[in-house]
């Protein structure tokens, strides 16, 4: 959530921040640059998305979004091992998925903080095409390249990538940075989220809710008296936020959301009719063939985009099964009207969740005074209309819905390292927490949407005769039955004297801090005993797992950009140089092969004797390089 810290004194602008800001790009209005020293490091802001990320910072006063080193705006969310073991990130294993789909894992943001048998979990299972399986405390894990990963540390390679676009572009070593998630993530998919950042080498300061970074991207805090809705449609997940802005404050009223409702199920949806009209036009299960039904996914992908600007598109994809009467080919029209028939329930169901937040907020429609338009879902023309109908206004424009989350991120990140004036902020619960009654039940005691910080009391009584011990079993979730929803942890007290079922009264006070730590305590107000519990949530990892695992991506990401620089070298060298490239080669051979084990020690050695062959070589390369002059064609002083 995003969290609660005090404000600083706020200063003018400076003579030369004006200066500096004078003429840059105005558009929403934002926060101030301070007329200060700059804090000691720089904090950027990151948006770790379903299908794509970004990383932004602050730079003269303004969130500016960092180029990929690719040259791009955005990193696809995509980490893969390629045929020769090398690990790609980003835009590299995104070109590759389709010859090497087992090994290609995306849409990962799907499966964090989950159990392996959550029922979205078993879901994604059947359509993803790389495995999943249970981890030894009951979490979800990716094969990839023939070894098992945490969803935390496939995130981990991504916002490393990121952290080091973010390195190159300012010049200097980036630690500190605000993540976003989804408003509605719970307990365990936002420490998941930190898992992941801590692994990437990553202080992250600042866990921070998808629609609050997008109100700030557009200045919305800057606005009078202001309540706003936040749309938040990405790959994969949904989130509808009600903000209360005005005089440098946020307020979050309510938050609602599906953790498992994006562009990934809108794919889906066409992916399903493909198959369907294949199947039916040859009697072939595309479905049976993992590259086939890969290439279907991202045509599937592309109409989607191609159906934002036109009417209709053709999904071609000759030769995509051969069968014992030759090839088959996929050649089909499908429409703007087919399209939006397919997701329509889709796009219903985040508008009840639109409601659902109201209805917390105690709010209508009505009431809001504008509509924000985040993720980059949101562009689907379909989707803009249901919800400039439900609101009954037209949403507000004016900043990529892929980037307005990081930017905000990055305004965020700007004012926790005092670069920027400071933005008061206050959120909700976005989930229910209670206990376990007799029966399973699940009773509440914060119901969700509350304003935090917060403390609440609830008095229970012994279910039983003679009752000496009470355990108190804490869940975060929505359903009725505490089975059904997400326990955060338990703890029993003890000491109870004996009496008959229902005299004993035991007060359950539940306290949520400012920085959203939940606090649970259970007192016999007869004695006085009591028992208090911190819930630390649970991404699934241990603290050696993380601390593990944030090593093993050190070792690698150091080992992959030594090879890059190796490769480099190598070009640079000509034919004089056969023995020195031949001793290369065969170290580079080396690392490759021992970035293909688990043994640290041997990629750590592995590197260390390239990175020596790599010395003289550096230095040939130079001199090579260097023009050569002839005596008559010296210099003049």
């Amino acid at each position: 959530m995003c969290g609660y810290h005090r404000p600083w004194v706020k200063n003018e602008l400076g003579r030369k921040a004006a200066e500096a800001s004078k003429g840059a790009s105005t558009g929403p209005d934002r926060p101030r640059i301070r007329q200060q020293e700059q804090a000691m490091t720089r904090a950027v802001g990151i948006d770790l998305g379903t299908t794509y990320s970004a990383v932004a910072a602050v730079q003269a006063g303004e969130p500016v979004i960092v180029p990929s080193p690719e040259g791009g705006r955005l990193v696809p969310s995509i980490v893969a091992v390629g045929r020769t073991g090398e690990r790609l990130i980003g835009e590299m294993a995104k070109r590759q998925r389709m010859l090497n789909p087992e090994d290609t894992i995306y849409s990962v943001k799907r499966l964090m903080g989950c159990r392996f048998t959550d029922q979205s979990v078993q879901t994604d299972s059947k359509r993803l095409p790389y495995r999943l399986t249970e981890g030894a405390n009951g979490d979800v894990r990716v094969m990839m390249g023939g070894r098992l990963y945490s969803p935390p540390e496939i995130s981990a390679m991504i916002l490393r990538k990121l952290k080091r676009a973010a390195d190159d572009y300012l010049g200097e070593e980036v630690t500190d940075a605000v993540v976003t998630v989804p408003a509605y993530f719970n307990d365990s998919q936002r420490q998941a989220t930190r898992d992941a950042g801590t692994i990437a080498g990553l202080n992250v300061l600042r866990i921070c809710s998808e629609p609050t970074a997008a109100a700030l991207a557009y200045g919305m805090h800057k606005e009078q008296g202001t309540t706003i809705a936040v749309y938040d449609l990405g790959g994969g997940t949904f989130d509808i936020s009600i903000l209360e802005a005005g005089g440098g404050t946020f307020h979050v009223k309510s938050s609602s959301g599906d953790t498992h409702l994006g562009g990934d199920d809108f794919d889906e949806r066409i992916v399903d009719w493909l198959c369907k009209q294949f199947a039916e036009e040859t009697g072939i299960d595309l479905r049976q063939y993992v590259t086939a039904m890969q290439r279907v996914r991202d045509a599937a992908e592309k109409a989607k985009h191609e159906l934002s600007s036109l009417e209709e598109t053709e999904i071609n994809l000759p030769y995509v099964v051969t069968d014992e009467a030759g090839a088959k080919h996929l050649v089909i029209t499908l429409t703007r009207g087919q399209f939006e028939s397919m997701i329509l329930d889709l796009i219903k169901q985040t508008l009840r969740c639109c409601r659902q937040a109201l209805a917390d907020a105690r709010l209508t429609a009505g009431d809001i005074s504008e509509v924000l338009l985040v993720g980059g879902s949101s562009r689907i023309p379909r989707v803009q209309e249901e919800v400039q109908e439900f609101f009954g206004r037209e949403p507000r424009k004016g900043i990529d819905p892929d980037e307005a989350i990081a930017l905000g991120a990055a305004i965020q990140a700007g004012m926790l390292s005092r670069e920027l004036d400071d933005v008061v902020l206050s959120d909700v619960t976005p989930l229910t927490l209670g206990i376990r009654t007799v029966g399973g039940i699940a009773t509440p005691i914060i119901p969700r949407s509350t304003p935090i910080p917060v403390s609440k009391t609830r008095t229970f009584s012994t279910a039983a005769d003679m009752q000496r011990s009470i355990e108190v079993l804490v869940y975060q979730g929505e359903r009725e039955l505490f089975d059904e929803n997400t326990m955060l942890g338990c703890f029993t007290l003890t000491g109870i004297p004996p009496a008959p079922a229902g005299e004993v009264k035991i007060d359950v006070t539940f306290n949520i801090d400012a920085d959203g730590i939940l606090n649970v305590t259970a007192r016999d107000k007869s004695t006085g005993n009591e028992k208090e519990l911190t819930i630390s949530a649970s991404s699934g990892l241990s603290r050696e797992e993380v601390e593990q695992a944030a090593r093993d991506l050190e070792v690698r990401d150091s080992a992959s950009l030594l090879l890059h620089r190796a490769e480099k070298i190598l070009q640079g060298l000509n034919d004089g140089a056969g023995e020195l490239k031949q001793r290369i080669e065969g170290d580079i051979a080396s690392l490759r092969s021992a970035l293909q084990g688990q043994d640290l020690l041997s990629i750590t050695s592995a590197v260390q004797q390239l990175s020596d062959s790599l010395q003289p070589a550096a230095v040939a390369a130079c001199h090579q390089s260097a023009p050569a002059r002839s005596e008559g064609n010296q210099p003049t002083g």
